[in-house]
């Protein structure tokens, strides 16, 4: 994995039918989650979206939308 930016450590993609909607990157792990809840509130109805908040200097999924089942 390519070094990150510690501007762009966070990712947040909303991805409907597979494909992605919107992505956004923060700096900030708190500004990230709130952008993450926000998002859930204003796509979370598109049909088969999926939303999801990424780490990328870790490479891990920080949380998802919806949850695993």
């Amino acid at each position: 994995m390519a070094a990150v930016d510690g501007s762009q450590r966070f990712h947040l993609t909303v991805t409907a039918a597979g494909r992605p909607v919107v992505r956004g990157w923060w700096g900030s792990e708190a500004t990230a989650r709130r952008k993450f809840l926000s998002w859930v509130g204003e796509y979370g109805s598109m049909p088969g979206a999926r939303i999801t908040l990424t780490d990328e200097q870790q490479g891990s999924v920080l949380t998802s939308w919806p949850g695993e089942g």
